[in-house]
């Protein structure tokens, strides 16, 4: 039987050049493999290609290409594509630009040196190109990660900014960039391009597969075109073409951490706007974004601090503290005594020292400050002066008092459990003011359980405002499960989706974290009720469901037979009423028994559309 030949077909092939041991041959050979490859036409020029791929996504600080001419071949192939239409469709060519792009954001995403070489390349222009939409979303997705990492050094910044139209496009990529992929892809399954569905998936996926892709691509595209404006965003002379109303009142509900967990989203880019006095204007300026900062301020997102940073900027600049003062105190009155929030040390305190200099500069007329508003900050000056004068009392005083209040917390259980749920929240309210400020975990039962009966009360505002102050007592912070549950249910009677999502996330995990005796005798620890609230909150933040909206529906089902982005009865979820006390006088998750219910069966014909009444604090 005739041996079979070992020899590859393909004379100077890119893997039998790199199979080469002399060193000096080898370089010689890759070199003149970029140069030559954008003036060929043979096929299979895919191969190579992705090849680089894989080698720039594994090797991306080695610069053995960078030093052979891989930008140049990267920009030329780019070029041939969308010049070439007849070469783009032969073949498998479709992919090449898509891979150039992608090969080029790779090799300069850590090294300054290499993306100085690929601005020297010309890589910019082309990438501007497929940015503008010159082909489809998939190319545009690697060239705004590409110029997103240009944009980031000091020395090649001056070379992306010279196309003006770079940060014009890149703000309405991040406006339609959702709409974009689920009108061209995610809509009708049958229209789907089959080389985009091979890029999503590998060739492994299947149409759910693809689907959740698009998603996670769809987020990229956006949260990438926000950081190329961020990079812009530093530079004030830029400000102005960014601060338009119409792109500002969008960034707050720009998650892009969605599945990129450092990506700041659209709240980083706002920080760094309000980092400049020509941006904090624009953004006191509108109500709605100023809403959106104390909402994502007083939540559990992970980018609470630069909601608060924000804020804070806003107060401290005299041309912006009379337009929010009203709207930001109640949100920074509630964070008044966080302690330690990532980076941030005392950060309670900084809250402090701002709220107090805002009320004396502001006088009378234009900047007066309502008397709401002078009430709460003399509240934190009082309660931060209370702590200084408890240093200096006796501690049989201080136990005097610590018992004072538990008398009436419990008069106030008393009255809960009879129903007199008004009379409860008066009898809290009164403990607060009797409990010693450094009580920290007396005092975040008593702020949790006045919560509760603002739920009761249909105060959602109220509730969250009494939820987040016992989470910033709470060590560690923002960890109180029940505080979690109650805020995530007053999210939800204000319609604040990604809110509410966000705390029943938490709570479900404290939950799965909990080493409460009673809760442990559970075969599953997350309780039914808040898996329910998770679904219905997740099918009101998906992330195409405005756009589905827009464009008459969707085709992609739930994990139940939900359909996403449709209206559904999602008034379901209970709402509980876990014991926050028990006869011990210790704080407990509880058991079963707890959850609240309706007092008898025969109301359920309501559905659970209030929160019961039923169950101890």
């Amino acid at each position: 039987m005739e041996k079979a030949s070992t020899e590859c077909p393909y004379p100077g092939c890119f893997f039998c050049v790199m199979k080469e041991g002399n060193p000096g041959k080898r370089r010689a050979s890759i070199l003149k493999f970029f140069r030559e490859l954008p003036s060929q036409d043979d096929d299979g020029q895919v191969l190579p290609i992705s090849g680089l791929w894989n080698t720039a996504m594994a090797h991306p600080n080695d610069p053995e290409f960078i030093e052979l001419g891989i930008f140049e071949c990267m920009s030329a192939l780019i070029w041939k594509g969308l010049k070439n239409r007849r070469w783009l469709s032969h073949d498998q060519n479709i992919y090449i630009p898509y891979y150039a792009a992608h090969i080029i954001g790779s090799y300069t995403m850590n090294m300054e040196e290499f993306a100085d070489t690929a601005v020297h390349a010309g890589v910019v222009p082309p990438l501007v190109e497929l940015l503008r939409g010159r082909l489809t979303w998939v190319e545009q997705r690697v060239a705004v990660r590409a110029l997103g990492h240009l944009a980031t050094y000091a020395t090649t910044f001056p070379a992306v900014a010279s196309h003006g139209e770079i940060l014009e496009l890149s703000i309405q990529l991040a406006m339609s960039s959702l709409e974009i992929v689920y009108s061209h892809f995610y809509q009708y399954v049958d229209r789907r391009l089959s080389y985009h569905c091979d890029l999503l998936t590998r060739g492994m996926g299947g149409v759910e597969m693809e689907s959740r892709k698009a998603e996670e691509w769809a987020s990229q595209l956006q949260c990438w075109s926000l950081q190329l404006i961020n990079c812009f965003a530093f530079k004030p002379e830029f400000l102005p073409t960014i601060c338009k109303p119409e792109f500002l009142v969008k960034l707050p509900g720009m998650w892009g951490g969605l599945v990129n967990e450092n990506s700041p989203a659209g709240i980083g880019l706002l920080r760094t706007i309000c980092h400049h006095k020509f941006g904090r204007g624009p953004v006191a300026s509108c109500p709605s974004i100023i809403e959106s900062l104390c909402n994502i301020a007083r939540s559990s997102d992970d980018w609470q601090y630069m909601a608060i940073d924000c804020l804070l900027w806003l107060l401290q600049d005299p041309s912006t503290c009379h337009k929010v003062i009203d709207k930001a105190v109640p949100a920074l009155v509630d964070l008044a005594e966080i302690t330690t929030l990532g980076d941030h040390k005392r950060l309670g305190d900084s809250i402090v020292s701002v709220l107090h200099e805002c009320v004396q500069s502001q006088g009378t007329g234009r900047n007066s400050v309502s008397g709401r508003t002078k009430e709460l900050i003399e509240e934190v000056l009082s309660s931060k002066q209370r702590f200084k004068w408890e240093k200096n009392m006796p501690k049989e005083d201080l136990h005097i008092k610590q018992a004072a209040a538990l008398v009436v917390k419990l008069e106030g259980n008393s009255l809960f459990s009879s129903g007199n749920i008004s009379g409860a929240a008066l009898k809290y309210s009164e403990a607060l003011s009797l409990c010693p400020v450094r009580s920290k975990k007396e005092r975040v039962v008593l702020y949790s359980n006045r919560a509760q009966c603002y739920l009761l009360l249909q105060q959602p505002l109220a509730a969250i405002s009494d939820a987040t102050r016992a989470l910033c007592l709470h060590n560690p912070l923002n960890r109180h499960a029940k505080s979690l549950w109650r805020r995530a249910q007053a999210y939800d009677m204000l319609g604040f989706a990604k809110e509410s999502l966000l705390d029943a996330i938490l709570f479900i995990n404290e939950c799965s974290q909990s080493n409460d005796p009673d809760l442990s005798l559970r075969q599953n620890k997350v309780p039914d009720y808040a898996e329910r609230l998770v679904k219905k909150q997740m099918r009101a933040a998906w992330l195409f469901r405005e756009a589905a909206s827009k464009h008459g529906g969707v085709h992609c089902e739930g994990d139940n037979g939900d359909i996403y982005g449709q209206e559904s009865d999602d008034s379901e979820w209970e709402t509980a009423s876990e014991s926050d006390i028990g006869d011990d006088g210790r704080d407990k998750m509880g058991d079963d028994n707890d959850v609240s219910e309706w007092k008898n069966d025969g109301d359920r014909k309501d559905k659970y559309d209030k929160p019961s009444l039923k169950g101890s604090i």
